[in-house]
């Protein structure tokens, strides 16, 4: 998971998702570490999450996409590489047009992409973006996203 956030301000997202909102575990992402099942992992201030082609996660400091680090799109792409048709990319309220290049490669490696209904969402630039591609898959209001991703990983 990414988060737009300055390079000064630490993230909070961990205790905001973590029991009783969700029976997942939530953590930053450390370099070279091995994605276990049921675990969500949180982009840490100003490094980009990736997927490594071995499927270990990778920290990287490249350049701001969309003037943003952490960004969706090196993600979103990484994660297409590495897991093809299994990726799921879920785009959600977000001010500018990230996650709009990296749903094209989930969509060229056959993944599914979801993104939050703008009428729903704080930001509405991200969801108006990835729906402007014409390749998203579902168009759902925030409650509806979880339900539907579990619905999807059952297939898998």
């Amino acid at each position: 998971m990414v988060q737009h956030l300055r390079r000064s301000r630490e993230t909070r997202i961990v205790s905001v998702l973590s029991p009783p909102r969700t029976d997942l575990r939530i953590k930053l992402a450390e370099d070279g570490e091995d994605p276990d099942l049921g675990t969500v992992y949180i982009a840490p201030p100003d490094r980009h999450l990736c997927v490594g082609t071995s499927r270990t996660l990778a920290l990287t400091e490249e350049e701001p996409v969309n003037h943003a680090r952490p960004a969706a799109d090196p993600m979103f792409e990484s994660a297409a590489k590495a897991y093809g048709s299994r990726t799921i990319a879920c785009v959600l309220t977000g001010a500018d047009g990230d996650g709009s290049r990296g749903i094209t490669a989930v969509k060229k490696h056959g993944g599914t992409v979801i993104v939050q209904n703008p009428a729903t969402a704080e930001f509405r630039g991200m969801p108006r973006s990835a729906i402007n591609t014409g390749l998203v898959d579902l168009v759902l209001p925030l409650e509806d996203i979880a339900p539907a991703i579990a619905r999807l990983v059952g297939r898998c």
